[in-house]
Protein backbone atom coordinates (compact mmCIF):
# COMPACT_ATOMS: atom_id res chain seq x y z
CA UNK A 1 0.00 0.00 0.00
CA UNK A 2 1.77 5.43 -5.54
CA UNK A 3 4.29 6.06 -3.11
CA UNK A 4 0.87 11.67 1.59
CA UNK A 5 1.80 8.68 -0.62
CA UNK A 6 2.27 11.57 -0.41
CA UNK A 7 2.93 10.43 -3.69
CA UNK A 8 0.57 13.14 -4.37
CA UNK A 9 2.65 14.57 -2.40
CA UNK A 10 6.14 14.06 -3.73
CA UNK A 11 7.78 11.75 -6.18
CA UNK A 12 8.48 8.16 -5.22
CA UNK A 13 12.10 7.55 -5.97
CA UNK A 14 11.46 3.86 -6.47
CA UNK A 15 9.29 4.32 -9.46
CA UNK A 16 10.71 5.84 -12.52
CA UNK A 17 10.74 5.91 -16.22
CA UNK A 18 12.89 7.09 -19.10
CA UNK A 19 12.51 9.66 -21.78
CA UNK A 20 14.22 9.11 -25.17
CA UNK A 21 17.38 11.09 -25.65
CA UNK A 22 17.16 13.81 -28.31
CA UNK A 23 20.15 14.54 -30.54
CA UNK A 24 21.41 18.11 -30.28
CA UNK A 25 22.14 19.99 -33.52
CA UNK A 26 24.14 23.16 -33.94
CA UNK A 27 21.18 24.85 -35.61
CA UNK A 28 18.07 22.99 -34.48
CA UNK A 29 15.20 22.87 -36.95
CA UNK A 30 11.65 22.61 -35.59
CA UNK A 31 10.36 19.17 -36.60
CA UNK A 32 7.24 18.91 -38.68
CA UNK A 33 4.17 17.71 -36.83
CA UNK A 34 4.30 14.44 -38.75
CA UNK A 35 7.97 13.86 -37.93
CA UNK A 36 8.26 12.62 -34.33
CA UNK A 37 11.63 12.52 -32.63
CA UNK A 38 13.62 9.33 -33.07
CA UNK A 39 12.27 6.60 -30.83
CA UNK A 40 9.14 8.54 -29.98
CA UNK A 41 5.83 6.70 -30.20
CA UNK A 42 3.46 8.07 -32.83
CA UNK A 43 0.10 8.77 -31.22
CA UNK A 44 -3.06 9.11 -33.25
CA UNK A 45 -6.60 9.52 -32.02
CA UNK A 46 -8.46 6.21 -31.95
CA UNK A 47 -11.46 5.58 -34.12
CA UNK A 48 -14.74 4.38 -32.67
CA UNK A 49 -17.22 5.42 -30.04
CA UNK A 50 -15.90 6.60 -26.70
CA UNK A 51 -16.54 4.27 -23.75
CA UNK A 52 -19.41 5.13 -21.44
CA UNK A 53 -18.41 7.32 -18.50
CA UNK A 54 -19.08 7.60 -14.78
CA UNK A 55 -17.90 10.65 -12.91
CA UNK A 56 -17.15 11.92 -10.47
CA UNK A 57 -16.51 8.67 -8.61
CA UNK A 58 -15.20 9.00 -5.06
CA UNK A 59 -13.59 5.82 -3.74
CA UNK A 60 -13.35 5.98 0.04
CA UNK A 61 -11.35 4.07 2.63
CA UNK A 62 -12.83 4.11 6.13
CA UNK A 63 -10.92 3.56 9.41
CA UNK A 64 -10.39 -0.13 10.17
CA UNK A 65 -8.37 -2.38 12.44
CA UNK A 66 -5.36 -2.32 10.10
CA UNK A 67 -5.24 1.38 9.27
CA UNK A 68 -6.94 4.61 10.32
CA UNK A 69 -6.56 8.29 9.58
CA UNK A 70 -7.06 9.51 13.14
CA UNK A 71 -6.93 13.28 12.61
CA UNK A 72 -5.57 15.85 10.18
CA UNK A 73 -5.05 19.58 9.88
CA UNK A 74 -2.42 22.29 9.89
CA UNK A 75 -0.54 20.58 7.07
CA UNK A 76 -0.18 17.27 8.95
CA UNK A 77 -1.94 13.94 9.39
CA UNK A 78 -2.06 11.58 12.34
CA UNK A 79 -2.39 7.93 11.26
CA UNK A 80 -2.58 4.54 12.92
CA UNK A 81 -0.62 1.81 11.10
CA UNK A 82 -1.13 -1.37 13.06
CA UNK A 83 0.36 -0.77 16.49
CA UNK A 84 2.09 2.51 15.57
CA UNK A 85 0.72 6.03 15.63
CA UNK A 86 2.52 8.12 12.99
CA UNK A 87 2.63 11.84 12.12
CA UNK A 88 3.50 12.91 8.57
CA UNK A 89 3.18 16.11 6.50
CA UNK A 90 -0.04 16.53 4.50
CA UNK A 91 -0.26 19.59 2.29
CA UNK A 92 -3.94 19.06 1.52
CA UNK A 93 -4.97 19.28 5.19
CA UNK A 94 -5.51 23.05 5.21
CA UNK A 95 -8.16 22.91 7.94
CA UNK A 96 -7.65 22.85 11.72
CA UNK A 97 -6.89 19.74 13.78
CA UNK A 98 -9.90 18.29 15.56
CA UNK A 99 -8.07 16.52 18.41
CA UNK A 100 -6.14 18.22 21.22
CA UNK A 101 -2.35 18.41 21.12
CA UNK A 102 -2.00 15.63 23.72
CA UNK A 103 -3.42 13.12 21.21
CA UNK A 104 -0.83 14.08 18.62
CA UNK A 105 1.90 13.93 21.25
CA UNK A 106 1.22 10.21 21.69
CA UNK A 107 2.80 9.52 18.28
CA UNK A 108 5.37 6.74 18.04
CA UNK A 109 7.04 8.21 14.94
CA UNK A 110 7.14 11.69 13.42
CA UNK A 111 8.53 12.50 9.98
CA UNK A 112 10.59 15.66 10.43
CA UNK A 113 12.10 16.12 6.99
CA UNK A 114 15.43 16.77 8.68
CA UNK A 115 18.58 14.88 7.72
CA UNK A 116 20.43 12.84 10.28
CA UNK A 117 23.99 11.62 9.81
CA UNK A 118 23.38 8.70 12.13
CA UNK A 119 20.55 6.22 12.16
CA UNK A 120 17.66 6.30 9.72
CA UNK A 121 17.32 10.05 9.53
CA UNK A 122 14.26 12.18 8.84
CA UNK A 123 12.16 10.34 11.47
CA UNK A 124 11.92 11.16 15.16
CA UNK A 125 10.75 8.55 17.68
CA UNK A 126 9.44 10.37 20.80
CA UNK A 127 8.88 7.25 22.89
CA UNK A 128 11.24 4.43 21.92
CA UNK A 129 13.71 4.17 19.02
CA UNK A 130 12.08 1.96 16.39
CA UNK A 131 13.56 -0.24 13.70
CA UNK A 132 13.08 0.25 9.98
CA UNK A 133 10.20 -2.22 9.70
CA UNK A 134 7.21 -3.41 11.69
CA UNK A 135 4.50 -6.03 11.03
CA UNK A 136 1.36 -4.82 9.28
CA UNK A 137 -1.72 -6.43 7.77
CA UNK A 138 -4.23 -5.65 5.04
CA UNK A 139 -7.36 -7.77 4.75
CA UNK A 140 -5.56 -10.78 6.18
CA UNK A 141 -2.37 -10.26 4.14
CA UNK A 142 0.68 -9.75 6.35
CA UNK A 143 3.42 -7.39 5.16
CA UNK A 144 6.06 -5.03 6.56
CA UNK A 145 5.54 -1.33 7.16
CA UNK A 146 8.72 0.73 6.63
CA UNK A 147 10.07 4.06 7.79
CA UNK A 148 11.66 5.41 4.61
CA UNK A 149 13.77 8.54 4.21
CA UNK A 150 11.20 10.02 1.80
CA UNK A 151 8.29 9.90 4.32
CA UNK A 152 6.45 6.91 2.88
CA UNK A 153 5.76 3.85 5.00
CA UNK A 154 5.68 1.13 2.36
CA UNK A 155 1.91 1.10 1.87
CA UNK A 156 -0.73 3.41 0.43
CA UNK A 157 -3.98 2.52 2.19
CA UNK A 158 -6.19 4.61 -0.11
CA UNK A 159 -5.45 2.10 -2.88
CA UNK A 160 -7.49 -0.54 -1.03
CA UNK A 161 -10.56 0.45 -3.07
CA UNK A 162 -8.76 -0.48 -6.29
CA UNK A 163 -7.41 -3.70 -4.78
CA UNK A 164 -10.85 -4.87 -3.70
CA UNK A 165 -12.31 -4.10 -7.11
CA UNK A 166 -9.48 -5.91 -8.89
CA UNK A 167 -9.78 -8.99 -6.66
CA UNK A 168 -13.50 -9.16 -7.46
CA UNK A 169 -12.82 -9.00 -11.21
CA UNK A 170 -10.27 -11.81 -10.92
CA UNK A 171 -12.55 -14.09 -8.92
CA UNK A 172 -15.59 -13.39 -11.09
CA UNK A 173 -13.72 -14.07 -14.33
CA UNK A 174 -13.80 -17.85 -13.69
CA UNK A 175 -10.73 -18.23 -15.91
CA UNK A 176 -6.98 -17.62 -15.75
CA UNK A 177 -6.23 -13.91 -15.38
CA UNK A 178 -2.90 -12.16 -16.04
CA UNK A 179 -2.19 -8.91 -14.16
CA UNK A 180 0.54 -6.37 -14.92
CA UNK A 181 1.45 -4.02 -12.08
CA UNK A 182 3.63 -1.15 -13.34
CA UNK A 183 5.42 1.09 -10.82
CA UNK A 184 4.49 -1.67 -8.36
CA UNK A 185 6.46 -0.38 -5.33
CA UNK A 186 6.33 -2.75 -2.32
CA UNK A 187 3.82 -5.12 -3.85
CA UNK A 188 0.55 -5.04 -1.92
CA UNK A 189 -1.52 -4.82 -5.12
CA UNK A 190 0.43 -7.73 -6.58
CA UNK A 191 -0.14 -9.83 -3.46
CA UNK A 192 -3.88 -9.08 -3.48
CA UNK A 193 -4.09 -10.09 -7.16
CA UNK A 194 -2.08 -13.27 -6.64
CA UNK A 195 -4.17 -14.31 -3.63
CA UNK A 196 -7.31 -13.84 -5.73
CA UNK A 197 -5.92 -16.31 -8.27
CA UNK A 198 -4.13 -14.19 -10.89
CA UNK A 199 -0.74 -14.66 -12.49
CA UNK A 200 1.09 -11.40 -11.74
CA UNK A 201 3.96 -9.47 -13.33
CA UNK A 202 5.25 -6.76 -10.98
CA UNK A 203 7.57 -4.07 -12.40
CA UNK A 204 9.44 -1.34 -10.54
CA UNK A 205 12.57 0.65 -11.39
CA UNK A 206 13.95 0.32 -7.86
CA UNK A 207 15.90 -2.79 -6.94
CA UNK A 208 15.36 -1.93 -3.29
CA UNK A 209 11.57 -1.74 -3.74
CA UNK A 210 11.57 -5.12 -5.49
CA UNK A 211 13.54 -6.53 -2.56
CA UNK A 212 10.93 -5.17 -0.16
CA UNK A 213 8.15 -6.65 -2.30
CA UNK A 214 9.77 -10.09 -2.17
CA UNK A 215 10.01 -9.79 1.60
CA UNK A 216 6.33 -8.96 1.72
CA UNK A 217 5.49 -12.02 -0.37
CA UNK A 218 7.27 -14.22 2.18
CA UNK A 219 5.69 -12.32 5.08
CA UNK A 220 2.26 -12.90 3.52
CA UNK A 221 2.95 -16.63 3.10
CA UNK A 222 2.21 -16.32 -0.61
CA UNK A 223 5.56 -17.56 -1.91
CA UNK A 224 3.80 -20.31 -3.85
CA UNK A 225 1.80 -17.79 -5.88
CA UNK A 226 2.91 -16.96 -9.46
CA UNK A 227 4.46 -13.47 -9.23
CA UNK A 228 7.31 -12.29 -11.46
CA UNK A 229 9.33 -9.53 -9.76
CA UNK A 230 11.08 -7.40 -12.39
CA UNK A 231 13.49 -4.48 -11.92
CA UNK A 232 12.98 -2.37 -15.03
CA UNK A 233 11.77 0.91 -16.39
CA UNK A 234 7.99 0.70 -16.77
CA UNK A 235 7.87 2.24 -20.25
CA UNK A 236 10.68 0.12 -21.63
CA UNK A 237 9.18 -3.05 -20.20
CA UNK A 238 5.74 -2.28 -21.65
CA UNK A 239 7.28 -1.51 -25.06
CA UNK A 240 9.09 -4.85 -25.07
CA UNK A 241 5.91 -6.67 -24.09
CA UNK A 242 4.16 -5.07 -27.07
CA UNK A 243 6.94 -6.20 -29.43
CA UNK A 244 6.82 -9.70 -27.97
CA UNK A 245 3.06 -9.87 -28.37
CA UNK A 246 2.40 -10.52 -24.68
CA UNK A 247 -0.96 -9.53 -23.21
CA UNK A 248 -2.59 -8.88 -19.84
CA UNK A 249 -6.19 -8.92 -18.65
CA UNK A 250 -5.72 -6.26 -15.98
CA UNK A 251 -3.11 -3.49 -15.96
CA UNK A 252 -2.40 -1.24 -12.99
CA UNK A 253 -0.12 1.75 -13.42
CA UNK A 254 0.66 4.26 -10.74
CA UNK A 255 3.33 6.61 -12.14
CA UNK A 256 5.04 9.45 -10.26
CA UNK A 257 4.87 13.03 -11.45
CA UNK A 258 8.60 12.86 -12.06
CA UNK A 259 11.17 10.13 -11.74
CA UNK A 260 14.29 8.42 -12.99
CA UNK A 261 14.66 4.86 -14.20
CA UNK A 262 17.38 2.36 -13.24
CA UNK A 263 19.66 3.68 -16.02
CA UNK A 264 18.93 7.36 -15.42
CA UNK A 265 15.97 7.54 -17.78
CA UNK A 266 13.68 10.50 -17.10
CA UNK A 267 9.93 10.23 -16.61
CA UNK A 268 7.72 13.33 -16.89
CA UNK A 269 4.07 12.54 -16.23
CA UNK A 270 2.38 14.94 -18.66
CA UNK A 271 4.91 14.24 -21.41
CA UNK A 272 5.07 10.45 -21.12
CA UNK A 273 1.68 9.38 -19.78
CA UNK A 274 -0.19 9.46 -23.13
CA UNK A 275 2.32 7.08 -24.73
CA UNK A 276 2.32 4.67 -21.79
CA UNK A 277 -1.48 4.66 -21.70
CA UNK A 278 -1.52 3.86 -25.42
CA UNK A 279 0.90 0.97 -24.89
CA UNK A 280 -1.25 -0.37 -22.07
CA UNK A 281 -4.15 -0.64 -24.50
CA UNK A 282 -1.89 -2.38 -27.02
CA UNK A 283 -0.83 -5.10 -24.56
CA UNK A 284 -4.30 -6.07 -23.40
CA UNK A 285 -5.58 -9.57 -24.14
CA UNK A 286 -8.50 -10.06 -26.55
CA UNK A 287 -10.86 -10.29 -23.56
CA UNK A 288 -9.47 -7.74 -21.09
CA UNK A 289 -11.01 -6.83 -17.75
CA UNK A 290 -9.67 -3.43 -16.68
CA UNK A 291 -6.93 -0.81 -16.80
CA UNK A 292 -6.43 1.32 -13.68
CA UNK A 293 -4.46 4.58 -13.63
CA UNK A 294 -3.68 6.51 -10.45
CA UNK A 295 -1.97 9.91 -10.47
CA UNK A 296 -0.34 11.63 -7.52
CA UNK A 297 1.64 14.84 -7.05
CA UNK A 298 0.05 16.72 -9.92
CA UNK A 299 -1.84 19.99 -10.16
CA UNK A 300 -4.65 18.88 -12.42
CA UNK A 301 -8.26 17.82 -12.47
CA UNK A 302 -9.24 14.19 -12.81
CA UNK A 303 -11.03 15.32 -15.98
CA UNK A 304 -7.58 15.44 -17.65
CA UNK A 305 -6.80 11.77 -17.17
CA UNK A 306 -10.47 10.88 -17.67
CA UNK A 307 -10.40 12.36 -21.19
CA UNK A 308 -7.08 10.63 -21.92
CA UNK A 309 -8.43 7.24 -20.88
CA UNK A 310 -11.68 7.60 -22.85
CA UNK A 311 -9.81 8.64 -25.98
CA UNK A 312 -7.28 5.82 -25.60
CA UNK A 313 -9.96 3.15 -25.18
CA UNK A 314 -12.27 4.45 -27.93
CA UNK A 315 -13.85 1.61 -29.86
CA UNK A 316 -13.44 -0.91 -27.05
CA UNK A 317 -16.76 -0.35 -25.31
CA UNK A 318 -16.87 -0.64 -21.55
CA UNK A 319 -16.88 2.28 -19.12
CA UNK A 320 -14.31 4.79 -17.93
CA UNK A 321 -14.92 5.97 -14.39
CA UNK A 322 -12.79 8.68 -12.84
CA UNK A 323 -12.55 10.70 -9.68
CA UNK A 324 -10.54 10.75 -6.47
CA UNK A 325 -9.30 8.35 -3.83
CA UNK A 326 -10.10 9.63 -0.34
CA UNK A 327 -9.55 8.50 3.24
CA UNK A 328 -12.26 9.17 5.79
CA UNK A 329 -10.91 10.73 8.97
CA UNK A 330 -11.81 9.21 12.33
CA UNK A 331 -11.79 12.33 14.54
CA UNK A 332 -14.15 14.66 12.66
CA UNK A 333 -15.32 12.58 9.71
CA UNK A 334 -13.61 14.76 7.11
CA UNK A 335 -12.45 13.24 3.82
CA UNK A 336 -8.79 13.64 2.88
CA UNK A 337 -8.18 13.42 -0.87
CA UNK A 338 -5.01 11.54 -1.73
CA UNK A 339 -4.94 11.16 -5.52
CA UNK A 340 -6.76 11.24 -8.83
CA UNK A 341 -7.68 8.07 -10.68
CA UNK A 342 -9.26 6.86 -13.89
CA UNK A 343 -10.05 3.26 -14.75
CA UNK A 344 -11.42 1.58 -17.85
CA UNK A 345 -13.63 -1.43 -17.11
CA UNK A 346 -14.53 -3.78 -19.94
CA UNK A 347 -17.93 -4.82 -18.62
Amino acid sequence: MKPSRDKRRERRPERERPKPAIAVRTAPRPPKAEEPAAGQRVLRRREGALPAERLPVILEVAPNADYALIDSGGGEKLEQYGSYRIVRPEGQAIWQKALPAREWQQADAIFTGDTDEEGMGRWRFPKTPLGETWPMRHDGIDYLGRFTSFRHVGVFPEQASHWDHMAGLIRDAKRPVKVLNLFGYTGLASLVAARAGAEVTHVDASKKAIGWARENQQMARLSDKPIRWIVDDAMKFAEREERRGNGYDIILFDPPAYGRGPKGEVWQLFEDLPALTDICRAILTPKPLAVVLTAYSIRASFFSIHALMRDTFAGMGGTVESGELVIREKAAGRALSTSLFSRWIAA
